[in-house]
């Protein structure tokens, strides 16, 4: 039976169920032509097409309601016309819940080396062969559409970490010409979402490093063009801890209560909990892959690194508190350590889905609690573990 589609009208996309009355955190709904996403939500890491080592069968099995996918690695290879050969980005990797796809910038951040940034866009070596590439904001935009995410975020400059204030001035400004013109493309070819009949939506992202008034200019500017959803960029590219809490208070109060917000790149589970305090939805990060895949594994009270000795002989599951297949299954601390120290890959795979489903569990939770009226618990309890070695 064939899934009913949502009739997207610019001021019906998002809608706030609960807030918490100690904080800014909310309970929402973000609907797109894939499907509703229930907020706050963590977003898996799919770069190249793919959460790694985890299929999209198991990705349902988590519950993850939304995944991302990575613009400038997915126009390098496999490129944008074999993506929309196969029918797009939905069918190419066999995924029909939503996608959101970044713009390209923070990538286009991480090749500093190899880049030029200007008016028109930026021209730069791509990362597998050196060949001279460009994405402006009208190119990633049109990238974007070919790929049919459900979310395109804007193109963007991703000032370093540190930057001085006449820079991230510069950068700042140049983000929000380009988002002028990322709108304006978007007005005149109307992209739709996959094969689906309606819109593609359009997050704008805020910059200003560390600065407070270009964060306040930054989502001031955004918002005057309307846009369906609002991110916080600019962060985890090597800031502080504290700067990086800093760059979201700084920025959230000026962006409309009625749309999403977004950090991205973040983070670990302590901060995201801080984060949702602070009235953000939405989070993407490959924290809980990336170290999944170092035998680092996220528990009730911590996290625990498997490569250690003392965990050789020891017959728990990973978390004895936990619901994921790993820890369901009996597969014992012993056994996965062995296989991470094999390098096997079902132990990269077993740490992963753990990991994944501790984030999107957490998510679960920071829903419930606000419902509930129970966040502040939660918030503390995350706190506690955060301080525990």
């Amino acid at each position: 039976m064939p899934k009913m589609m949502l009739e997207l009208r610019f001021d019906n996309v998002f809608e706030i169920l609960n807030t918490d009355s100690e904080s800014f955190a909310r309970r929402g709904q973000l609907k797109t032509a894939h499907g509703i996403v229930e907020t706050p939500i963590f977003m898996p890491v799919g770069t190249q097409g793919t959460v790694k080592s985890v299929s999209p069968h198991e990705l349902k099995d988590l519950e993850a309601q939304i995944i991302l996918g990575n613009t400038y690695h997915l126009f390098v290879r496999p490129g944008l016309e074999t993506i929309k050969e196969m029918g797009g980005l939905h069918s190419f990797m066999n995924w029909d819940l939503p996608i959101l796809t970044d713009s390209g910038g923070f990538q286009v951040w991480s090749l500093a080396k190899m880049r030029k940034i200007t008016e028109e866009g930026v021209h730069f070596q791509n990362h597998l062969d050196g060949s001279p590439t460009f994405i402006g904001p009208e190119t990633s935009m049109e990238i974007q559409a070919g790929l049919g995410s459900d979310i395109a975020m804007l193109f963007d400059e991703c000032p370093p970490y540190p930057c001085d204030e006449e820079y991230a001035e510069r950068s700042g400004e140049l983000t929000l010409r380009w988002a002028a013109r990322c709108k304006e493309w978007i007005n005149k070819n109307e992209p739709l979402a996959g094969k689906s009949n309606h819109r593609q939506l359009h997050f704008g992202i805020v910059q200003g490093s560390i600065y407070p008034g270009l964060r306040e200019r930054s989502a001031k500017g955004l918002v005057e063009l309307k846009f369906d959803g609002y991110a916080v960029g600019g962060v985890s590219v090597g800031e502080p801890e504290k700067e990086m809490i800093a760059a979201v208070d700084n920025s959230v109060p000026f962006l409309p209560e009625d749309k999403p917000r977004y950090a991205m790149g973040l983070g670990t589970p302590a901060q995201m909990i801080e984060m949702i305090a602070r009235g953000i939805d939405m989070f993407d990060c490959v924290l809980p892959t990336r170290v999944a895949r170092t035998g680092t594994v996220y528990v009730s009270h911590g996290t625990l690194n498997l490569k250690n000795q003392r965990f050789a002989s020891d017959p728990l599951p990973i978390d004895e508190e936990c619901g994921c297949y790993s820890c369901r299954n009996g597969f014992s601390r012993a056994y996965i350590r062995h296989l991470i120290k094999s390098e096997e890959i079902l132990g990269i795979r077993l740490t992963t889905l753990h990991n994944l489903y501790y984030y999107i569990n957490l998510m679960r939770r920071a829903r419930n609690s606000i419902e509930t009226g129970e966040f502040g618990k939660l918030r503390t309890e995350l706190q506690e573990n955060c301080q525990k070695k």
